[in-house]
This record gives structure tokens, C-alpha cells and sequence, in this order.
């Protein structure tokens, strides 16, 4: 997805790359209890900040007011676009209006919560008591009016921002159109964050080195790689086949992950391997297979391992995986070291460059007409390059047999 000038406002943003997409209630409470687990304080008198939520409609605003007691937050807030009815219609732009048009234009509103009672008199404390405390309160809506730069709920204006200052932990699902600009935020103002982003993400150039520093990680997950959200009732239902289910509204991606800085237990599993010796051997991957070595790059100090789980428990120098290793990255087994890009500032493993003759010669040969084949753009195995790769190595060489 292209970025748009950075002065586009959030709602327009999200109209624009079609970013409105809806997590699922269970899939924050799956992925919140992976951090609890390792550590049921995460949350504790902490301000969690849901800053690309409407408060009424926005499953992560719900999910936090349902469990404020149960994880002993001090406050939330929830910052987005006012105007509909509790859980009411979606209605989160006023490009969404129906109708004759005369339907009041939704807001820019913050809502914060510090405290969660029983407020309806049921004996119970739940988000419906939230519900009812916001319709009698007012004090705890607050209107955003924007700047000069963006308008108003835009996570980038300067209210927002002052509110993000206040807050602990960021959790949300953003817009991913301005995901690079949205995780520098963050880092910007050192905060701990649990979002949800394009997996491809890992790959940008602001992002893969927090990654490779320790200082960004992905999260549990989704079950099985699929996630699955809900989108308002106006938009688009043309998908490719498979990705949209008519029965339960819901669109299907398979290219989404959580990316936080939170540790979590899922983390630390170590990543059970073979020998080099036993994965050529018992190998039913077409490029290991009947080979009696791993290839080494042509271009990089490093062997080509193609796949995750042949990965070799007894080879202490650099390898080169696929990106979806980070999966199952856990940083007291493995150190990243770097990509095979040719825009990777790290690349002290890169044995050698190529000039543009030898990138002209090389598309000549493989496709039988002129052209480039950037032979610097990835790793380069018997002269033809492979998928993007990960630059790893053992944190501590394991010894001989052993899978830790």
C-alpha cells in the first residue's frame, strides 16, 4: 500500500486504503491472556490507550472496560470518531451516512475511563455498566477538534498526543496504510504496545531493525496464521474467493500478526531442530533433498536454509531463513543479524556486489532477452536469487545432536 501525504486525516486514510476492518472480541482476549500468562500484572495500574477506536463500536475499548477490575487497569482511553448509538450501527465517518443524509455527522471524541462499578443495579460489573456510566456522564466524553495538520481523532494530532503521553500501553488495530508512522510514534514516546499490523511489515526498512535490536517482536498470533474481521454494513464485499464468508460477514486474511514489545511467553519456546546431517537425509523439501550440503549464498557468508524447521541445531555460523522464522523467533536461541537487501545497512556479511553488467548478463541468460536482474537485491544461490531471507545465527551453538 502507498502512503499518502502525511497531512491526510485518519478517517480519510482508512476510507481511502480501505483500512476499516474489525477485530474480533476473542481474538483480543486470546492474545491479551498469551501476556498474562507469563506475567499477570501486565496490565496492572497501568492507562491503556486504544487511540484508532471508536468507543462504542471498537471490541478493544469493550474488551478493557469488560476486564478493567480483572486486570487492575488505573485508566483507559479510547480516542476515534463519536456519532453512534451504543452498540449501535457502525457509523465511525461521516462518509458512512444512510439514508436521506440528514443523519448527524459523527465527532472526534476521547473517552476515558477510571474506574468500573456496578452503575445499573444488575449485582453484576460489565461492560454494559460502562455503557450506562457513559450515557450518564458526560464529563467522561471529551471532543476533539484537531489541529491545523490533522482532524480531529487522527492519532497523529496533537490532543491525541498528548493523551498517548499519559498512556502505559497502546492497543489497537491501526489503520495499515500509516502503519510505518504509527509503530515510529510509538518508539518516538517509548511506549508498550500490543497492535495489529500487515505481516509483511517485518520486511519494512523502519521496522525490521527494531526487530532485529530486540526492540519490536510478533505477538501470539492468530489461530492457524487466519484472522478474521468484521467491516461495516456499506463497504466493498468484492474479495478474492475464500477471503469473504457471506454467512458470517466476516473477510479472512492470512497477511496480519500482532507486533508488540510486551513480553509473552510463546517467545521463549525453543524451536526443536535437527542436524544438518539428519535434515538432508529425512528432507521432503525438492531443494534439500538428495543434496549432501546446505547451498551457501554466492553473495553472502551464510547457507540457504529454505525452509523453518530445517534450520540445523550443529552449524554456528550465519544462515539465511525465510521471514516467516519470526514466528519462531526466540531471542535466547537465535540473534538476527540482518536481511539479504541490498538496502540492509548491517550487511557486514555480504561477500560480494554486483556491477550492472553482471546484472544484465545474468537476466540475458536466465530469461533469453535484455533486461536487470538485481542480483544486490537478495541472496544469490548458483546465480539465481531467492526469496527475501533473514540473516540468522545460535545465540549459543547447541551442541552436536541436541535440539537445545
Amino acid at each position: 500500500m502507498t502512503n499518502k501525504p502525511l497531512n491526510i486525516s485518519l478517517h480519510a486514510a482508512k476510507t481511502a486504503k480501505k483500512d476499516e476492518f474489525y477485530t474480533q472480541h476473542g481474538d483480543i482476549q486470546k492474545e491479551i491472556a498469551a501476556y498474562l500468562e507469563l506475567d499477570p500484572d501486565t496490565f496492572r495500574d497501568k492507562v491503556v490507550y486504544c487511540n484508532c477506536d471508536d468507543p462504542f463500536e471498537s471490541n478493544f475499548f469493550k474488551y478493557f472496560a469488560a476486564n478493567f477490575n480483572k486486570l487492575g487497569l488505573k485508566k483507559l482511553i479510547t480516542t476515534s470518531y463519536d456519532g453512534s448509538p451504543i452498540a449501535g450501527q457502525l457509523t465511525l465517518f461521516p462518509e458512512y451516512n444512510e439514508g436521506n443524509g440528514k443523519r448527524k455527522k459523527p465527532k472526534a471524541v476521547a473517552v476515558t475511563i477510571n474506574h468500573v462499578k456496578d452503575e445499573d443495579g444488575d449485582g453484576a460489573v460489565n461492560v454494559s455498566d460502562v455503557e450506562f456510566f457513559l450515557k450518564r456522564n458526560k464529563a467522561a466524553r471529551r471532543a476533539l477538534h484537531g489541529d491545523e495538520t490533522y482532524g480531529g481523532g487522527d492519532f497523529r494530532s496533537a490532543e491525541c498526543v498528548e493523551l498517548l503521553k499519559q498512556a502505559d500501553i497502546v492497543v489497537t488495530n491501526p489503520p495499515f496504510s500509516l502503519f510505518r508512522e504509527y509503530v515510529a510514534q510509538l518508539v518516538e514516546y517509548d511506549k508498550k504496545f500490543v497492535i495489529i499490523g500487515p505481516k509483511n511489515a517485518v520486511t519494512y526498512k523502519e521496522i525490521f531493525p527494531l526487530i532485529k535490536d530486540t526492540k519490536l517482536w510478533l505477538g501470539l498470533g492468530f489461530a492457524d496464521g487466519n484472522a478474521y474481521f468484521s467491516i461495516p454494513s456499506h463497504a466493498s464485499r468484492e474479495f478474492a474467493d475464500g477471503v469473504y464468508d457471506e454467512n458470517t460477514g466476516l473477510v479472512k486474511f492470512r497477511n496480519v500478526g500482532w507486533f508488540t514489545n510486551l513480553d509473552h511467553g510463546r517467545r521463549h519456546e525453543w524451536l526443536p531442530l535437527m542436524t544438518m546431517a539428519d535434515n538432508l537425509k529425512f528432507s521432503k523439501h525438492k531443494t534439500l533433498k538428495g543434496k549432501t550440503a546446505y547451498d551457501r549464498y554466492d553473495n553472502y557468508d551464510a547457507i540457504e536454509v529454505p525452509f523453518v524447521t530445517a534450520i540445523p541445531s550443529d552449524y554456528d555460523g550465519a544462515m539465511g531463513v525465510p521471514i516467516t522464522f519470526l514466528d519462531k523467533y526466540n531471542p535466547d536461541q537465535f540473534e538476527i543479524l540482518g536481511t539479504t537487501e541490498s538496502n540492509d545497512p548491517a550487511n557486514a556479511l555480504r561477500t560480494r556486489v554486483y556491477t550492472s553488467q553482471e546484472c544484465r548478463e545474468a537476466y540475458m541468460r536466465l530469461f533469453g532477452k535484455p533486461g536487470v536482474y538485481d542480483l544486490n537485491a537478495s541472496g544469490v544461490v548458483n546465480g539465481v536469487k531467492v526469496f527475501k531471507r533473514i540473516l540468522i545465527r545460535h545465540r549459543n551453538k547447541p551442541l552436536k545432536g541436541t535440539t537445545k
